[in-house]
């Protein structure tokens, strides 16, 4: 877990999500869609608050929970440049596996957008997904990422050198057998866990969940440059909006889950 803090101590996380902007928008698109209108949300591996801060000024009540001190501290600081400050119940330093300072219950709604991938091991997997669900009302809902072993395993084939120790056919079988990801250069992506896509909604239904969609973050637009983006935003308002349609709903379409490199559950409390 050391590593991890160290790593997104230095990690620009907020930077990333508007480098990637579509899988904030494609994740927060459905996180409203299937929200209550109103309630209190816990956000478990917050990073810097991205978007808890965008739920807050939607005026839901928040909780954001993270292991590394500088992000949580970085979230409390973007909260008051934002003025929502107010709608936060607290910024706490916590580890996903151990959420003992929430009471059973207490939450309408969960977003754990990072943990279940951070974590290597099974049980630490688990640890977290029932905690998750302890502390969410009967009824309420849960957003939770995943990352794909198949476009993982893409990425390494395309990009070796960047992807060490998958730059040799052994290091990719081993990483194929176990989902297991470690970083051989120092620095690098920390260490990761990669799901094989129909063990995602298992893993959840036998920790207390009914899965309601399984969502591509990528969606159909993940590898655009800006300039792509570009050419559509020149068509005119009415035609990047019905564009950027086009990429929600295509979201939700399962062909597409193992070229995106994060997924979204969204599921129910039992």
């Amino acid at each position: 877990m050391e590593k991890m803090i160290q790593y997104y101590s230095v990690f620009d996380e907020w930077g990333r999500l508007d480098r990637e902007p579509i899988e904030f928008r494609v994740n927060f698109h459905h996180i409203c869609a299937n929200l209550p209108v109103n309630g209190r949300v816990l956000d478990i591996g917050a990073g810097p608050g991205k978007y808890s801060i965008e739920l807050a000024k939607r005026g839901y009540e928040v909780t954001l929970a993270d292991l590394t001190p500088k992000l949580v501290e970085l979230a409390k600081l973007k909260a008051h440049e934002s003025g929502v400050a107010s709608r936060f119940s607290g910024f706490h330093v916590d580890d996903a596996r151990d959420l003992g300072r929430y009471a059973d219950e207490q939450f309408d709604a969960c977003i754990m957008l990072g943990p279940l991938y951070h974590l290597q091991t099974k049980a630490d997997r688990v640890k977290a997904v029932e905690e998750m669900h302890r502390v969410t009302k009967r009824g309420g809902v849960v957003f939770v990422a995943f990352m794909s072993k198949i476009r993982h395993l893409t990425t390494s084939m395309l990009f070796p050198m960047t992807w060490k120790p998958n730059d040799t056919i052994n290091g990719i079988k081993e990483f194929l057998a176990t989902g297991v990801f470690n970083h051989q250069d120092e620095g690098r992506f920390t260490g990761a866990y990669y799901y094989d896509i129909d063990e995602v909604k298992p893993f959840m239904e036998a920790h207390g969940f009914e899965s309601l969609k399984l969502i591509g973050s990528g969606s159909i637009a993940g590898a655009m440059t800006p300039e792509q983006w570009d050419y559509w935003r020149q068509q005119g308002d009415e035609a990047f909006d019905q564009i950027v349609q086009l990429i929600m709903e295509a979201s939700e379409s399962p062909y597409i889950l193992g070229s995106s490199s994060h997924l979204l559950y969204i599921g129910r409390k039992e």
